[in-house]
């Protein structure tokens, strides 16, 4: 049977980095420690930052693989990391809220439709950012799964 593409433990409260790196790796990590991707899936979101940046404005950022890392897929998944003092994306560009995204065949179309959906709302982002608890967020996005 297949995981959950979001659950409780993938989402990570009141997290704090340094750079836009460390953020992305801490991203990446949940993935890889919840078994949705192999580790060497992190560099391949790294490479996939250096091309163009995944700030997609509104505080938010959905680090994911570049188009060859999909072979480190083993299924797909979602992590969220809340960063209530933010990371700096470089340009000024704050970020507050990580999705990281891992998509098997073609799934992460469909997540990514979600995301926007949730993310187009300048109140939900507000509420992702203010949550005390990893259900708040889950609530927002129960569509998702």
């Amino acid at each position: 049977m297949a995981k959950e593409i979001l659950t409780s433990k993938n989402i990570l409260l009141n997290q704090s980095f340094s750079n836009k790196e460390e953020a992305i790796r801490g991203t990446g990590q949940v993935l890889v420690d919840k078994g949705y991707v192999e580790a060497d899936y992190i560099e391949k979101m790294l490479e996939r930052e250096e091309l163009t940046s995944t700030y997609m404005g509104n505080f938010v950022a959905i680090p994911h693989g570049t188009e060859d890392a999909k072979k480190s897929v083993n299924e797909s998944g979602l992590s969220i990391l809340q960063v209530p003092n933010g990371v700096d994306f470089g340009d000024g560009n704050i970020v507050k809220v990580l999705i990281g995204i891992a998509g098997k065949d073609n799934e992460h179309l469909d997540i990514l439709s979600q995301i926007a959906i949730v993310c187009s709302e300048e109140e939900n982002i507000e509420k992702i950012v203010n949550a005390k608890s990893s259900e708040e967020i889950l609530g927002l996005f129960s569509e998702v799964n």
